[in-house]
């Protein structure tokens, strides 16, 4: 079994028993403190491997199907101003995260933003980042969705 696909059991088993109403940071964490609790007993070829390992080089993350624990997807909604931008990318490089990828559009005066972040050097946990982003997304009266690539792909295929 793929880490893509244990993730996904995973993810579906705690939406199953926790039901549609739970808020995607808790799935998260819970899946995250699963797989860990597991990921020992996992093996390929008679040597460990995870897609939750924080990557050894301190570069970039390789690509695979189940996405990497070290990216994060970040999608920014709301009515168009300045200082979006600048904010959201002010939190990340304070966090010491890189931007690989990102894309932003207005339509009609509606602001909307994906990012995809570089979280592999980052000053503070995934969970910290997603509240701070939360935050500054009030702040800017936009809405902030974060989450690490590795869930956001499992959980896209439910």
């Amino acid at each position: 079994m793929t880490n893509e696909d244990l993730i996904y059991r995973l993810t579906k088993a705690v939406y199953s028993r926790l039901g549609p109403a739970v808020d995607e940071q808790t799935v998260e964490q819970l899946v995250t403190e699963v797989y860990r609790e597991v990921e020992p007993l996992l093996s390929t070829n008679g040597s460990r491997h995870s897609s939750f390992a924080p990557s050894s080089s301190g570069g970039p993350a390789p690509r695979s199907p189940e996405g990497s624990s070290d990216r994060m997807i970040i999608s920014v909604f709301g009515v168009d101003h300045p200082g979006i931008v600048a904010g959201v990318s002010q939190i990340l490089a304070e966090a010491a995260c890189s931007i690989v990828d990102i894309n932003q559009t207005v339509v009609q005066g509606k602001f909307a933003m994906v990012i995809i972040a570089n979280t592999a050097r980052a000053r503070e946990s995934a969970t910290e980042l997603i509240a701070r982003l939360r935050r500054e997304g009030e702040k800017l009266g936009v809405r902030i969705y974060a989450q690490r690539e590795d869930l956001f792909n499992a959980m896209h295929r439910i």
